[in-house]
């Protein structure tokens, strides 16, 4: 599936990624769902419930998670295609 976006959508797309630290795809995605959302409010929404009771440890990054799943994803990408 092709996307093709506005410049400014894409701008307001790249601050959010600088902003959150999350890649294109997930900014994309959150956005959408968000949009989706609120423009039917007759969906019902889902309660998220946490399975560990235990804070997220610190030295660890939810940021740090992202980068490496973006990598995985590049290095996936470029053995496919031969690169």
């Amino acid at each position: 599936m092709t996307v093709t976006l506005d410049p400014d959508t894409m701008v307001l797309l790249r601050e959010e990624m600088m902003r959150s630290g999350f890649s294109f795809n997930e900014v994309l995605n959150q956005s959408f769902l968000r949009s989706l959302l609120a423009a039917a409010p007759g969906i019902a929404r889902h309660a998220v419930t946490p399975n560990f009771t235990a804070p997220f440890p610190s030295e660890l990054s939810i940021g740090d998670f992202n980068r490496l799943a973006n990598e995985l994803d590049d290095d996936a990408t470029v053995s496919e295609f031969g690169m």
